[in-house]
């Protein structure tokens, strides 16, 4: 008998060697060919860019998985132990694979013909970091053996941060940070026990644990969760069965923009990033980026611009309803599948139920709740025929009604509108709106910096994403003549010299270009300062052609409005085609004293590790570094940049500019507080409108026209269009803020002149002005006009009015 033992035991002995040795042979071969983990040194997940305003608050978040990556020490104890509850109690124990787990899980699927796991949280790190997920025993194994040996090379912590940030949640979420932003809408500092509980249960399968598919068996689970957190000692039986209680309270967090008015800004810095640093760094890269953006002036610029486009708009008359549904069954259900203006939160849709002569009855489009799915409430309201007046100016295809009488002459059971609700006393009202069809932009910088403080690229991001201040190429017509002017105060003309405006004819390639000014007529000889406060084509063409286009082309190159501009005497008149921002950054240097400015959106870029790798500032200050004070002076900001324009032509040009406002074509439509500079533009046939202006510390451009270039309507101009907007946004922009004056540079003299000779005024002298003259110069003492020999030598037309070729004759200055 123990001679058979014995024989029993060696034939045991002899297998169980032979199979530890094929068990020792497969993992050695399989071991082979494992990832190497020590990559986990260098882990760098795809990673959330998020673009915040100049003030701190977020503006916009960009990544393919929205993933914020958190360090061990900053994820709370909470949330730690909800994920160790749910997914290894025994984490801290074990030494990569849980043997009482395994067999715990073994024991279940036997006794129930499932299948559980008893992947611990290393494990799932091997698994999501270094293997693939097929369902094989060779990868169990593989993800066992990396276990180990991720356990010998790292700490518990920091195997636990790689679990934390790399995980899915769903809903497109990596990461607890992410996860908590994405269904909460909260840090991770801020989740409740509840809260952190479903999101520790949403791992294991978050498809199954949708919050709104399957919101029961989601509660369920996140229970399950708490009842391990209090079995497992980390939530007292209280408090759990009060969080068992609550009900999910997910509040899915929207992507894009998140600050109000910043889409068109948030989308040209999204463009600007993919420029700089490609796809993958804006997408995956974790950037931090911090903008220029104001957002007070940005909502003040959207308010202005919007105000003026639904103003020019309304004045056309209605062009018919957004949409038509039946509103004899369910026309709630209907109307919420009509996308509203989603930036335009002030304006709702709404569907006309009935309509009288007075009033029509509307019904409101209802919300969504969380999930998605259209709220039961069916809200309405009244139109007052006195609140949609201006829709009784028809304007609509197919219709040759054009002036009604009466609300159901407009609007017919079924329409769809926007409205605007308000108040009046008290009393809520509802005024009718339609998207308007003409569009614009607003750019509003910095001049010293150049810095965009406000950009608005149209009327409605939703209703297009074109924006119309950095894409659309338009013509800046009468806008542009400031810089012919500053091109001649620079090379030897004074705002006094005297400039014949009268009719001219060019001749270029066998054809005859005769330019007009606006509205016809001449006057003839003006100042320059006449000139430019008139806008005066005639006298601008005559200008440009007396110093040479050539000329005019350099300066024009030089502030950055054209890149290789054609020098023909047509682009004087602003003919060629530019940006609104090209242009806001060229009238920043007129204001700014002359110094070039690099036009920016962003302010500092920071990589995943707070490391600054681009910053707009390119000043230089030494001194400013100092940790103590030894005596030295004060600390001085050196400004390296080009000095495009002499400081005197800058003030010169600016204060002919003052002009403008004060008495010229934006006069009564421009009134700040203050000395303001700024000229308008119109194009031919009114399909451009624009105003251009600043004070001494904030530039703004207003862009106005449609976007397939249209005649806007006679008296459609810069002046009537662009300047109110102008005026309202600064108005709003500048308000509590002190005034400041335009700073006259040293050795500038202001010589009394008269307004319409240009020659020096005598003491009591009418239409006296004092100008700004450069060292050196001053008034004429000789009465000289440039373009006259031209004039009378028959080289220009001579339909010229009996009053203006009186004032040549007689040779005593314009008529203003």
């Amino acid at each position: 008998m123990i001679r058979l033992i014995g024989y029993f035991f060696g034939i045991g002995t002899v297998l169980f060697l032979v199979v530890a040795a094929g068990i020792a042979w497969y993992i050695g071969d399989v071991s082979q060919d494992l990832p190497d983990y020590e990559v986990l040194n260098s882990y760098e997940p795809p990673v959330t860019t998020r673009v915040h305003a100049a003030s701190g608050e977020l503006m916009a978040e960009y990544a393919r998985e929205r993933r914020l990556f958190l360090p061990i020490q900053a994820i709370p104890d909470r949330v730690k132990a909800a994920f160790l509850s749910a997914e290894d109690k025994n984490f801290y124990h074990h030494p990569g694979v849980d043997p009482v787990g395994l067999a715990r899980a073994v024991v279940n699927n036997i006794r129930t013909g499932g299948r559980q796991g008893a992947s611990t949280i290393t494990q799932q790190v091997a698994k999501n970091f270094l293997l693939t997920s097929d369902q094989t025993y060779e990868r169990k194994i593989k993800e066992a053996i990396l276990s180990f040996r991720i356990e010998q090379a790292y700490s518990k912590d920091r195997i636990l941060e790689l679990y934390l940030n790399e995980i899915f949640f769903g809903l497109n979420s990596y990461g607890i940070a992410g996860a908590a932003l994405t269904y909460f809408n909260k840090s991770v500092n801020e989740l409740t026990i509840a809260e952190t509980a479903y999101l520790a249960a949403l791992p294991k399968a978050p498809n199954n644990y949708h919050p709104f598919r399957h919101t029961e068996r989601a509660i369920e689970r996140r229970n399950w969760v708490i009842d391990r957190m209090m079995e497992n000692g980390y939530v007292s039986a209280e408090d759990g069965a009060e969080a068992k209680q609550q009900p999910l309270n997910v509040v899915p967090r929207r992507g894009g923009s998140y600050l109000f008015a910043s889409e068109y800004f948030a989308e040209e810095v999204r463009r600007e990033m993919i420029d700089r640093y490609g796809d993958d760094a804006l997408y995956e890269g974790g950037l931090s980026v911090r903008t220029t953006l104001d957002p007070k002036l940005q909502a003040l610029a959207r308010k202005a611009l919007q105000k003026g486009l639904v103003n020019y708009d309304e004045r056309r008359g209605f062009r018919g309803p957004v949409a038509k549904i039946d509103v004899n069954g369910d026309w709630g259900e209907q109307l919420a599948e009509i996308d509203p203006l989603r930036d335009v939160p002030e304006w709702t849709l709404a569907v006309v139920l009935s309509a009288s002569a007075d009033a029509v009855e509307v019904g409101l489009r209802p919300g969504r709740e969380a999930s998605g799915d259209v709220a039961s409430e069916r809200p309405t309201g009244t139109l007052r025929a006195d609140d949609m007046k201006w829709a009784f100016r028809l304007n609509i295809p197919d219709d040759d009604r054009r002036n009604v009488k009466s609300a159901a002459d407009v609007l017919n059971p079924g329409d769809v509108v926007y409205v605007e609700p308000f108040e009046e006393e008290g009393t809520p009202r509802l005024r009718l709106r339609q998207p308007p069809k003409i569009q614009g932009a607003l750019v509003a910088m910095d001049p010293h910096t150049g810095r965009v403080l406000a950009l608005v690229g149209g009327f409605s991001f939703a209703q297009s994403e074109f924006n119309r201040a950095t894409q659309a190429q338009r013509q800046p017509g009468s806008a542009f003549k400031p810089f012919v002017y500053a091109a001649a105060l620079d090379n030897g003309y004074t705002p006094a010299s005297v400039v014949l405006d009268a009719p001219i004819e060019v001749v270029s390639g066998g054809e005859i270009w005769r330019p007009k000014n606006y509205g016809g007529g001449s006057a003839g000889p003006s100042t320059l300062r006449l000139g430019i406060e008139r806008s005066r084509n005639l006298m601008t063409v005559r200008l440009a052609k007396d110093m040479g286009m050539n000329l005019v082309a350099e300066y024009a190159e030089q502030f950055g409005i054209y890149d290789d501009m054609l020098p023909v005497l047509a682009m004087s008149l602003g003919s060629g085609e530019t940006t609104v921002m090209r242009m806001v950054s060229a009238y920043s240097v007129l204001a700014n004293g002359g110094k070039q400015i690099k036009p920016s959106l962003i302010d500092r870029i920071q990589d995943r590790y707070g490391k600054t790798i681009f910053k707009h500032e390119e000043r230089t200050c030494d001194a400013c570094i100092a940790t103590a004070w030894l005596d030295q002076g004060e600390p001085e900001v050196v400004d390296n940049r080009e000095q495009v324009l002499d400081p005197m032509t800058s003030y010169q040009i600016t204060s002919m500019m003052e002009g403008v406002v004060t008495r010229g074509t934006a006069a009564s439509k421009v009134n700040l507080d203050r000395p303001t500079a700024g000229k308008t533009g119109t194009t031919n046939e009114e399909k451009d409108a624009w105003f251009v202006g600043y004070t001494a510390d904030l530039v703004a451009g207003v862009f106005i026209g449609f976007d397939n270039p249209t005649p806007m309507g006679r008296g459609s101009t810069g002046g009537a269009l662009a300047a109110p907007v102008f005026n309202e946004f600064m108005q709003a922009a500048l308000e509590g803020t002190r005034p400041a004056d335009f700073r006259v540079p040293d050795g500038m003299k202001l010589i009394a002149i008269n307004r319409q000779t240009g020659m020096q005024a005598f003491p009591g002298e009418e239409g006296t002005i004092m100008e700004a003259f450069k060292p050196g110069t001053g008034p004429s003492d000789v009465y000289s006009v440039i373009g006259l020999e031209e004039y009378a030598t028959g080289d220009a037309i001579t339909n010229i009015s009996p009053q203006a070729n009186q004032a040549v004759v007689n040779g005593s200055g314009g008529l203003y």
